[in-house]
């Protein structure tokens, strides 16, 4: 079995406003989202001076079916919690928007960049406008992996649109998730710890789960996920240094599409966007209806690397960092960040 699509540019969609101070850094990695009256909205990250994240709204304005361009109406979340601010650092970074229809809500899961660096939090919101923060995800300790999730920074995190059973054969929520190993960021010479089974300490996709009615019964659930597995490594040279999800994952004939990036190069502990000498290039998987642990197959070659001047140069240079997706008069579009500066669209078409 191969993957079955293809991501074909569709143009630039979002670009920094002139004299936006808001947005002097970029705007990028996006969520997207509809509306009560259905119509289409961006969520950007918006990057002031000093790296300092908001997550901003945008109507998507379409013409003939593709999506064009966008009409700011302002800043839906910005850093005013504690935990998602450091003495030097700050920001709610890079969210992923999933509608779940069964909670009747758009369920965002962001990285909070606070005193201890980046971890995964969730807020959910009816209208996209109002955000309820739930607060820091927290992940159960489990005894067969020998360490605590909890400890280690964390990206690239989106639920699942729909319940999927979880190992233990109860319905759950499954969220995709990418650990990172080496504490030596935060203190110096701890170095890597990997969890029990896991010799490759380079990151990849995790998944861990929710019980449906543990969240039915208190929605604040859903920010506490157990049953923890490994799903996906780097495997092929596009993804030669990590792998992350991307948009929510989508339904489809062959199983769940996961588009993830994968990225190639030189890259140098800790976060600092400067002293990077990468690529990241948009790959998929698609996973097993009944077992979202594990892959049934993947691309082999990228679907969408850095080609034009405007995914190769900007922030970090030879950048597409797919993370949304949306379908607009029966095609679906995927959304991405350009060399964290821009946001650019791809269609995405079965052949």
């Amino acid at each position: 079995m191969t993957i079955p699509y293809t991501l074909t540019r569709a143009g630039v969609l979002m670009s920094p406003q002139a004299g936006n101070e808001l947005e002097v850094e970029g705007v990028l990695n996006p969520a997207t989202g509809h509306g009560p009256d259905r119509t289409l909205y961006l969520l950007p990250r918006l990057v002031a001076s000093g790296n300092v994240s908001r997550v901003g709204l945008a109507r998507v304005e379409v013409e003939d079916g593709v999506p064009v361009g966008v009409r700011r109406e302002g800043v839906v979340l910005a850093p005013d919690e504690g935990w998602e601010r450091g003495k030097n650092n700050a920001g709610v970074e890079d969210p992923r928007v999933t509608f779940i229809p069964t909670l009747g809500l758009h369920v965002m899961v962001y990285v909070a960049y606070g005193p201890l660096g980046p971890k995964p939090a969730l807020a959910t919101s009816a209208d996209l406008r109002e955000w309820r923060r739930l607060g820091p995800l927290h992940f159960e300790y489990q005894p067969l992996l020998d360490t605590d999730l909890n400890l280690f920074p964390n990206k690239d995190t989106v639920f699942f649109p729909r319940p999927v059973p979880g190992p233990d054969g109860e319905p759950s929520y499954a969220m995709l998730h990418r650990p990172m190993w080496d504490l030596g960021w935060f203190r110096e010479g701890e170095g890597v710890h990997l969890p029990a089974g896991v010799t490759d300490e380079r990151p990849g996709i995790w998944v861990s789960f929710a019980p449906v009615a543990a969240v039915e019964s208190d929605l604040r659930n859903l920010t506490h996920l157990a049953h923890h597995r490994l799903v996906a490594l780097p495997e092929y040279p596009f993804e030669q240094l990590k792998i992350g999800a991307g948009p929510p994952p989508l339904w489809t004939p062959e199983g769940w599409l996961v588009i993830h990036h994968g990225v190639t190069g030189e890259q140098p502990r800790g976060f600092d966007p400067t002293t990077q000498r990468v690529t990241y290039s948009a790959g998929a998987m698609l996973l097993d209806p009944d077992d979202v642990t594990k892959v049934v197959d993947r691309t082999t070659e990228p679907l969408l690397a850095p080609e034009t001047d405007d995914e190769r140069v900007g922030t970090v240079a030879n950048v597409v960092f797919p993370t949304a997706i949306e379908e607009i008069d029966c095609v679906h579009y995927v959304f991405y960040g350009m060399a964290d500066a821009k946001i650019g669209v791809a269609r995405l078409d079965k052949v």
